[in-house]
């Protein structure tokens, strides 16, 4: 009886097989090896405050300098191996008078590279509070430290205090940081700060997409640096930065991708890309309000083509405080659809040229400064995916199921198979019984 059973099941089994062998994934025996390509390791740039407001004894019951120093030590004991660090300070050398000489005070303490703790270390408990409190300039400095090549780059910024080398704004500092491309994020942690130091803090964060924290403990600041070195260690996208222009015809012809640009308040900005027949244009656009703006704000993607005719058009608006706005489009280009007349005289005939505008609707509050209200424009990240559109009016299968309606019919039907094969052989198993 056993081996009849054994039969049985192998019968159904090999059934299965024959009828489902087609159906194995593929992804079931993908390599699962690694990415031959090498990446680069990503690299950090800590920017301590060494001015004389350190001294003050306000975090657990000790000076900010000490807890600051404690925080550093925990921080490069965790520091993951993959991680290009350095350190600069500001303010740690100049004990004078002179608001010239004080606001050049910032030096590399410790050069981005292999990290050498006990060295780090080391340098880092020589550090007495000294001078002024030059963050624009230490920032500046810190971009420089971390030029070249294309890893993931993170500036954060520890301070007790607002910059006090003005007019050097470092707000309009962070946001030419910002507008050069290079992808660096800046992360700002204010100790013990007052309303005015946070306001600034949170304008040199949000002009390159950063975070801001307010510190009261030392616990507080080992655990929030520990967070951004590790966040840098983290594979991400880097966007590619990108010029758009006043009209489609001198737009950039992009690629599938992440693009970073920027847009000046109430301006129109025009970029390109083409779609071969049978693919489809899945588009997103976000900008970020990193500067006082009014509370009524819009953001606009429009597709058209050479000649103007919309194509399609995705929007957003809102009322209130907000720090990103986004919104996107889809657009397909079937494959049965003739050449537009628009795209005459293209390299590629059967390609469409799709205008992308991105326009926005935020304005100025009267009290903004000029350069508030021009460069170097507000961030913009626009996000453009080509994928294999429906093929027809029949590849949007029943109940939304899109072309996997087939699988599940198949699979309908070897069920079915399977049933009858069990019942017959059931049969044939109780005939059989009773014979003998």
């Amino acid at each position: 009886m056993i081996i009849r059973k054994r039969l049985a099941a192998a019968l159904c089994g090999a059934l299965l097989v024959t009828l489902t062998g087609g159906l194995v994934p593929a992804a079931a025996f993908a390599d699962s090896g690694d990415d031959p390509a090498a990446k680069q390791p990503p690299k950090v740039q800590l920017v301590l405050d060494v001015s004389g407001s350190m001294r003050a004894r306000d975090i657990d019951g000790q000076s900010r300098m000490s807890a600051a120093k404690q925080a550093f030590n925990e921080v490069l004991d965790a520091v993951p191996e993959e991680v290009r660090l350095g350190i600069r300070t500001l303010g740690a050398d100049y004990p004078g008078k002179d608001r010239k000489q004080g606001c050049k005070d910032t030096r590399q303490l410790y050069p981005v590279g292999e990290l050498d703790r006990t060295e780090a270390k080391t340098a880092v408990a020589t550090l007495t509070p000294t001078g002024w409190t030059p963050i624009g300039p230490a920032l500046l400095g810190a971009a420089d430290d971390l030029e070249g090549g294309s890893a993931t780059r993170r500036i954060v910024l520890i301070t007790d205090g607002e910059d006090t080398c003005a007019p050097l704004d470092p707000c309009e500092v962070a946001r030419e940081i910002a507008a050069k491309g290079i992808n660096i994020t800046i992360d700002t942690l204010g100790l013990v700060p007052n309303a005015k130091m946070r306001a600034q803090l949170m304008c040199i964060a949000e002009a390159t997409g950063g975070t801001y924290t307010s510190v009261q403990h030392k616990d507080e600041l080992s655990d929030r640096v520990s967070q951004l070195v590790d966040r840098a260690a983290e594979p991400v996208v880097t966007p590619v930065a990108t010029q758009g222009t006043d009209r489609c015809e001198d737009a950039p012809r992009l690629k599938a991708g992440l693009y970073a640009d920027r847009e000046a308040i109430g301006q129109h900005r025009w970029y390109r890309l083409d779609l071969l027949p049978g693919q489809e244009l899945r588009a997103s656009v976000s900008i970020a309000a990193d500067r006082a703006v009014n509370r009524d704000y819009g953001v606009l993607l429009r597709a058209s083509t050479l000649s103007g005719r919309e194509i399609v058009r995705g929007e957003a608006a809102g009322d209130g405080r907000t720090d990103v706005i986004s919104t996107g489009l889809r657009h397909s280009k079937p494959e049965t659809e003739e050449a537009d007349a628009d795209d005459v005289g293209d390299t590629e005939p059967a390609a469409e040229t799709v205008c992308l505008r991105v326009s926005n609707s935020f304005s100025s509050p009267a009290s903004a400064s000029a350069s508030d209200k021009t460069a170097p424009g507000l961030p913009v990240e626009l996000t453009l995916e080509v994928v294999d559109g429906p093929r027809d009016a029949g590849d949007v299968a029943f109940l939304g199921l899109g072309q996997g309606w087939w699988l599940i019919g198949l699979l309908t039907v070897v069920g079915f198979a399977a049933g009858l094969l069990w019942g017959w052989i059931s049969r044939w198993r109780i005939a059989v019984w009773r014979t003998n």
